[in-house]
């Protein structure tokens, strides 16, 4: 009996190694799909409070809430299934979902840089008055939702490519925790913004000068804080979409714009020293990033000019 207890604890112990293995596994898969998607979550958190203005301030919390329950919906409940039954049946093609997600990415963030350069808008608004102020609410929120479904999909794409080797039950379990864990970023995120101007106000309320000045000092911050997202929104865009781009070429067997990328990334790491870790990335992420300028310019001039796709003079923020 006692050799028959010591035998079923080492089965146990053999068990439980193998689960924090497993455990392990994912985490380290989790991180690495999470750290992927870095630049369309930072476009998906640059471009969500637009979706709230216009509103009173008691609404804005009650539509990011339903933005990021749609959001959840979209990465689990339609986008997850599709993603494993890709990795299952068809997994050489999401290079190419992959590199179509570049392209969409590339063209955005050149979307965004040449409407600042020209002033045009295209494709839909998100500012279109509406007289009934819940179906205006209702239109922001579906409008968010779509947009969020194209974003989930580069994210959870990304993702997948990352844990493509690993197991059925791992690859599910990485990309909804990466769904849930990007959903909740994100939004979270979304709503300390939109509401940093409501806080800096009510501490500006306050007694004693050093509340009001740290309350003055927050909504001063807004619409820089607003800026700089969406300048950086714009470079990850240009920079994961180009990077998306260079590694499916490779992947397919055509080297000559991944192997200069890397090329100069090499030539920088050899010629700067101690910072040439950290230099030669940037000079790589540059070379992404120019890239997915080039390749969205063409394809917003196609879009736009050859076929006439969604423009419009003078109109709102851009829907995305």
């Amino acid at each position: 009996m006692p050799g028959g207890l010591a035998a079923l604890l080492d089965d146990v112990s053999i068990i439980a190694r193998a689960a924090a293995a497993s455990v392990d596994d994912v985490a380290a898969a989790a991180g690495r799909a999470g750290t992927k998607t870095a630049g369309v979550v930072i476009d998906d958190a640059a471009v969500t409070p637009s979706y709230v203005t216009g509103f009173s301030p008691a609404r804005e919390l009650p539509i990011i809430a339903k933005i990021a329950v749609g959001s959840v919906k979209n990465k689990l409940l339609i986008l997850l299934p599709g993603a494993l039954l890709l990795s299952e049946f068809l997994p050489q093609a999401i290079v190419f979902i992959l590199m179509l997600g570049g392209c969409y990415l590339s063209y955005e963030g050149a979307e965004k840089i040449i409407e600042k350069l020209t002033g045009d808008k295209h494709g839909d608004t998100v500012d279109e008055p509406i007289k009934n102020e819940k179906a205006f609410e209702k239109k922001r929120v579906d409008g968010a939702i779509r947009t969020d479904l194209i974003l989930s999909a580069e994210i959870m794409a990304i993702a997948l490519n990352e844990v493509a080797a690993e197991t059925f039950v791992t690859r599910a379990i990485v990309l909804a925790l990466v769904g849930l864990a990007v959903t909740a970023g994100i939004y979270g995120a979304v709503a300390l913004i939109v509401k940093l101007d409501d806080i800096g106000l009510h501490l500006m309320k306050k007694p004693g000068d050093f509340a009001k000045k740290v309350g003055k000092v927050m909504l001063n911050a807004m619409p820089h804080i607003l800026t700089i997202l969406s300048v950086v929104g714009t470079a990850a865009m240009l920079w994961v979409g180009g990077g998306i781009i260079l590694h499916g070429t490779h992947e397919l067997g055509f080297q000559p714009l991944y192997g200069a990328a890397h090329g100069l990334e090499h030539a920088v790491e050899t010629t700067t020293g101690a910072l040439g870790g950290v230099l030669g990335w940037v000079a790589y992420a540059t070379s992404s990033a120019l890239l997915g300028l080039v390749l969205g310019t063409v394809i917003f001039f196609v879009l736009h000019k050859v076929f006439g796709v969604g423009h419009e003079e003078g109109g709102g923020e851009g829907a995305h």
